[in-house]
């Protein structure tokens, strides 16, 4: 493909950069990733790049496709396969393709799957590379399959150092885990935090539900992954049904040992007829679920996963720029994107009865809740917004290409 380029007076014929973008994640799918990838691809395409995008498939995609003005292909999966074996055989995959089609001008990966071999194989294919570091397997792995031998997290994290540091350019959607790369040797310099963002056009703000006699409801929406900290406001909900009747909605997709675990914490507790637990659904249907909702909470527990590597929750934004009002822990990553008492509150984390206190007096002060729900919704729409995000994607991509 080619592209008119204005130069002194001149116009320039040259190619359009081609980027090989790689993802272990189902895209499109209810997942935050999913969300990151789509809204990097749409800005990288109207930058002017030709976008080739690898994922897995799900067996019910087409294995050939395009989105958002980019190639995609599915690399077909075997769900007899565990995780891992599932993960390697797409590294193969991605492998085998730029064997074929070595003529990248960058390629950009999420995980070390493929990124080990490929940023190995830079200096032979001539392309650039960009680690796009949002969660690292050495840490989140356990969490997702408790009992994972402790040598294989020791030999995935020898990969993922290796890939850092074979890496042109490193991006992460937070100073925390910025701060957690350059610990393992890097060079800060190399690594550019680009937080999640929000969509205007999908969550625009909306007035809060009138508080008439309704029983409140309290929103979580998002995994079911051990670090998110549901154990912490399900165990808050007996103590705010002793102040005045909610509801809990956990909207999320999760594996069916995360499920069966909440379920047993609720049934244990006695909230079942409180709390209402519903698989993840599709991203366009999210706004329309905060819209109902009186708050939004984000239990982030108190573990490596958010203290150590850091995130971006996405579900934050959104919380935010629909304009309710949120209780969230409080902890590094997340007073990146609010400020206390400003844009939400925060609650000790891993506190029931902190959490629990929070939500009362969210609950008893309508005039409190309004006046965060504004203050974030304005913050998240002026100060984190995909378009933000892909004006800094794009200044590394330059940035990379040219030298």
């Amino acid at each position: 493909m080619e592209n008119a380029i204005f130069n002194r007076g001149y116009y320039i014929i040259c190619s359009m950069p081609k980027i090989l973008y790689t993802a272990f994640d189902i895209v499109p799918s209810p997942k935050g990733a999913s969300t990151h990838i789509l809204h990097n691809i749409h800005g990288l395409v109207n930058g002017g790049f030709d976008v080739h995008l690898i994922t897995p498939n799900d067996g019910l995609l087409p294995t050939v496709d395009t989105i958002a003005g980019a190639r995609v292909t599915r690399v077909s999966q075997d769900a007899s396969q565990n995780f891992l074996a599932r993960a390697v055989h797409f590294g193969q995959a991605v492998a085998a393709h730029v064997a074929i089609h070595p003529d990248y001008d960058l390629v950009h990966y999420r995980n070390v799957w493929d990124g080990f071999h490929l940023a190995g194989q830079k200096k032979r294919h001539g392309y650039k590379t960009l680690f796009e570091v949002n969660g690292l397997p050495s840490i989140e792995l356990k969490y997702h399959y408790p009992g994972l031998d402790a040598a294989l997290l020791a030999k995935i994290k020898e990969q993922e150092i290796a890939t850092l540091h074979l890496s042109d350019g490193i991006i992460c959607p937070s100073r925390v885990t910025r701060d957690y790369i350059a610990s393992l040797g890097l060079d800060r310099s190399l690594v550019t935090v680009i937080p999640n963002g929000v969509s205007p056009s999908d969550f625009c703000p909306s007035p809060l539900p009138a508080r008439d006699g309704r029983v409140p409801t309290l929103l979580y929406i998002g995994t079911l992954a051990d670090w998110q900290g549901l154990d912490v406001v399900v165990k808050a909900m007996p103590k705010i049904l002793e102040k005045q009747p909610v509801q809990l909605r956990i909207i999320g997709r999760g594996r069916s040992r995360q499920r069966k675990l909440l379920a047993k914490q609720i049934r244990k507790l006695g909230v079942e007829e409180h709390v209402i637990v519903q698989p993840a659904v599709p991203h366009h249907e999210i706004p329309a679920l905060i819209a109902e909702a009186d708050i939004c909470v984000a239990p982030l527990g108190l573990n490596d996963r958010n203290v150590t590597q850091g995130a971006c929750p996405i579900k934050l934004l959104e919380y935010m720029a629909a304009a309710r009002p949120l209780l969230a822990s409080n902890m590094p990553i997340v007073r990146e994107l609010v400020r206390e008492d400003v844009d939400a509150l925060l609650f000790s984390p891993n506190d029931p009865d902190d959490l629990a206190r929070q939500i009362v007096t969210l609950l008893n002060d309508f005039e409190l809740s309004q006046r965060l729900a504004q203050s974030a919704s304005e913050r998240a729409l002026t100060k984190f917004t995909w378009r933000e995000s892909q004006k800094k994607l794009l200044r590394v991509y330059e940035k990379l290409i040219e030298t």
